[in-house]
């Protein structure tokens, strides 16, 4: 069916200030070009992430209402727990306020200086928190990833022979885990394939690697799955 107008009613609106062009050249200017250091009332037409920043349904806005904020024990905690448990199948759950606390938390607790953490391209955070601790953050992309004119169907793909490589150059001892980014943010959102990450999980199986998933996009990672890999046309 071909829509012409959004399928939903916006609730709520928030105003934001209009600046000219002259303005936005100043703000840019003295933020050195870097638009982290923006204030963010003075961005009109903000690209600079998607997290965050989509309005929220009526469920959405009721359930924030019925949330049990107890300090301890809360029933929010345990409907929290019972999804991601439900859905991925762990049984700890570590609830963190978003990805980039979850990432120095992981970082903090597993990594040293001398360990290397390869990954199909790390987020910007996450390369931050490992390298905060001295470690190095390893990007294994696909070479197809750095050609806008190859239409390989998953760019976003570890390089499992780079990896491999990898590997048998500076020992399983200093690779306390493998991190594969689903979809490849700064890989411009590109998927991961079902036979990538088996391959990625056969090699840190034979050299007793953990491999790791930031699944902050996994949902769009699994509808590509669906739509280009033979063999998911159902699943």
């Amino acid at each position: 069916m071909t829509r012409i107008i959004e399928p939903f009613r916006i609730k709520v609106v928030e105003p934001i200030r209009m600046t000219t062009a002259a303005e936005r050249h100043a703000y840019i200017r003295d933020a050195e070009y870097n638009p982290f250091r923006l204030r963010a009332e003075d961005v009109l037409i903000d690209l600079l992430t998607d997290s965050g920043t989509s309005a929220m349904s009526t469920a959405q806005w009721a359930g924030i209402m019925q949330g049990d904020e107890s300090y301890a024990g809360a029933r929010s905690y345990y409907h929290f727990k019972e999804a991601v448990s439900d859905l991925f199948g762990h049984k700890h759950v570590i609830p963190t306020h978003q990805g980039r606390a979850a990432e120095r938390l992981l970082t903090m607790a597993v990594l040293e200086p001398h360990h290397i953490v390869p990954g199909n391209t790390h987020f910007d955070t996450t390369r931050a928190n490992i390298e905060r601790t001295g470690a190095t953050a390893r990007d294994l992309p696909l070479p197809e990833a750095a050609d806008p004119e190859d239409l390989h169907p998953f760019k976003g793909n570890i390089d499992l022979p780079a990896l491999q490589d990898l590997v048998e150059e500076v020992g399983a001892e200093h690779i306390p885990f493998v991190l594969i980014t689903v979809t490849n943010n700064s890989g411009g959102g590109q998927p991961v394939s079902m036979s990538n990450l088996r391959g990625a999980r056969e090699i840190c199986d034979r050299h007793g690697i953990p491999l790791l998933l930031d699944a902050a996009r996994f949902a769009e990672n699994a509808w590509f799955i669906k739509m280009r890999e033979k063999g998911y046309e159902s699943r």
